[in-house]
């Protein structure tokens, strides 16, 4: 027995056989294993296709993105079950920022991409011998975003271009004499200038040499390097010896001197094409009217150059009138026009107005002083949604919510300390509005508006194109708020010095000027209001393009 076993360990043949059927196993293992896992490979690819698909789909319409994103995977023969996830979010395209942080979930409101996650598996034949598991387990991801854009402003608009009063308003504003005509005015308003080619020529005006756009806009530049920057602006869109070029002329030289430095950042916001090398010009055009340009950089110096104006005021019932306007900053972070995807923003500033008008009299009141204060808070217009047309680019709209500002308007005596003082709202005391050696009468009353809210508006392409201005609020809210004012007045007098309460007749005789003042009064107010942009209970947007770059893959 043990020749036997000796005999069998040294006999080498049959030695191949044995190792080829030993590695013929192995083979034939991982032959068996590489179709399970070739198959899953091409699963996968199958189903990256599909869901890079979905995620186009529902990206090119957001308020249907998970109904879009399932209909697509179930037309790629996955059935209807398939786990199919649908994520609304913002993608933001910076280059400083991880690809895996651009894309933030943050549900439909100012969504312009969406990330679809599917959930799908593939069978294992052979490969379960070895994982113990009947299936392979696949998840694919793809953002797609929407490069939709536009651009919108908020503000003034100038119903009356009287060009008194506008010289002494913008004037009183830029720190400056201006003497500009209403065909002046008229020629600003119709000319429109290009935001690139002005921000580039303040940046050369500002001596800024920065290499982008940006490195402008982070600047503060003197109010006379920005005039004479829209001048530049004007002349190389229209003739030099064009009237809207000769009107920035005007002002340009009226300005020139002046010191007062703006932040850019405040005038104009470029959104995503700040960072954009100075000169170059994306195909989104973007450009303002030269009068609403002109406007905003006023407001914006206003900070330093406060107004009072004497009016010329020619409306039977009042014998005079001063208006007072101050303006303060906009919210921080803020212009009066931006480019941006949905969620930008735009913001009035701050406005107050005091008007002091003489109100004719009768029988003994000979006249009534009466001080009406105006606070104005900032409006709000947001970017809600870019409905981008396709093929058809001329049905393409925009979709502004825009929020009035809330108003407080009083009868009183606003001190010049308050007026000024937008770190605090002016609470008024009584103001004297009859002051005689025998009669002295004073009153107060207080008016506001609060319940603003977002109201949807939408341009179509054609209100696009002629930059067509909309009005969001009240359109008759001066004649009431003045009805609400002489409503809540209450009025205390002094005669010889005593403080006795008022007496019937000279109640009712005060009662009867202001009552038939109201009219005037509403005239004037709404005179002064329309010349100098101010609207309230109201806002006033307008759309100044828009571009659509289709979906396309991120991710």
């Amino acid at each position: 027995m043990r020749e036997l076993l000796r005999r069998f360990c040294n006999d080498q043949r049959g030695n191949i056989a044995i190792l080829a059927g030993l590695f013929l196993t192995v083979i034939i293992g991982f032959g068996a294993l590489s179709i399970d896992i070739g198959k899953s490979f091409t699963e996968r690819r199958r189903a990256q296709g599909s869901t890079d698909l979905a995620a186009l789909a529902a990206v090119t319409d957001l308020n249907l993105a998970a109904k879009a994103a399932s209909a697509t995977i179930h037309r790629n023969n996955y059935p209807a079950t398939t786990p199919v996830t649908v994520d609304l979010g913002v993608y933001t395209a910076d280059a400083s920022v991880a690809p895996s942080a651009r894309f933030k979930v943050t549900g439909a409101s100012g969504a312009n991409a969406v990330r679809v996650t599917l959930q799908t598996s593939t069978p294992l034949h052979f490969g379960r011998a070895l994982t113990g598991k009947d299936s392979f387990r696949i998840q694919t991801q793809a953002i797609a975003t929407q490069s939709a854009f536009a651009s919108f402003a908020i503000g003034s608009r100038l119903l009356k271009l009287d060009g008194g009063l506008l010289n002494a308003a913008l004037g009183g504003m830029l720190g400056s004499n201006l003497s500009l005509s209403v065909m002046d005015y008229q020629s600003l308003a119709d000319a429109k200038l290009d935001l690139f080619d002005f921000s580039n020529a303040v940046g050369t005006r500002a001596r800024i040499t920065g290499p982008t756009y940006d490195s402008i806009l982070k600047s503060d530049v003197r109010a006379g390097a920005i005039t004479q920057a829209l001048e530049d602006s004007g002349k190389g869109a229209y003739s030099p010896t064009s009237s809207a070029v000769r009107a920035l002329d005007k002002i340009s030289d009226a300005v020139r001197g002046s010191s007062n430095k703006l932040p850019m950042g405040s005038l104009v916001d470029l959104g995503p094409y700040k960072t954009m090398t100075r000169g170059e010009k994306p195909k989104f055009g973007v450009s303002a009217s030269a009068l609403d340009m002109v406007t905003a950089t006023a407001q914006l110096a206003n900070g330093q150059n406060q107004v009072a104006v004497g009016l010329d005021v020619n409306i039977p019932g009042i014998a005079g009138a001063v208006m007072k306007l101050s303006i303060g900053e906009r919210p921080v972070g803020t212009s009066w026009v931006t480019v941006g995807a949905a969620g930008a923003s735009v913001h009035t500033a701050q406005t107050r107005l005091l008007l002091i008008v003489d109100v004719n009299g009768a029988g003994s009141i000979a006249s009534v002083k009466l001080p009406i204060y105006l606070e104005i808070a900032s409006a709000t217009a947001k970017l809600n949604s870019v409905s981008c047309g396709f093929p058809d680019a001329s049905t393409s709209t925009v979709t502004l919510g825009v929020t009035p500002a809330v108003i407080d308007a009083w009868i009183g005596d606003v001190s010049a300390a308050d007026f000024v003082n937008f770190k605090r709202a002016p609470s008024p005391s009584a103001a004297q509005l009859i002051s005689t050696p025998l009669l002295r009468v004073s009153g107060r009353a207080h008016a506001t508006v609060t319940n603003m809210s977002a109201t949807p508006v939408t341009f179509s392409n054609a209100d696009i194109s002629r930059q067509a201005k909309k009005t969001v609020g009240t359109s008759d809210f001066t004649a009431s708020l003045l009805s609400r004012l002489f409503r809540d007045l209450s009025l205390d007098v002094a005669v010889l010095g005593l403080g006795i309460g008022l007496p019937g007749a000279v109640t009712a005789q005060v009662g009867n000027i202001l009552a038939n003042a109201a009219r005037p009064i509403d005239q004037l107010l709404a005179s002064v209001l329309s010349t100098v942009g101010v609207g309230l209970g109201q806002a006033d947007v307008w759309v100044l393009g828009v571009r659509c770059d289709g979906a396309v893959l991120v991710n």
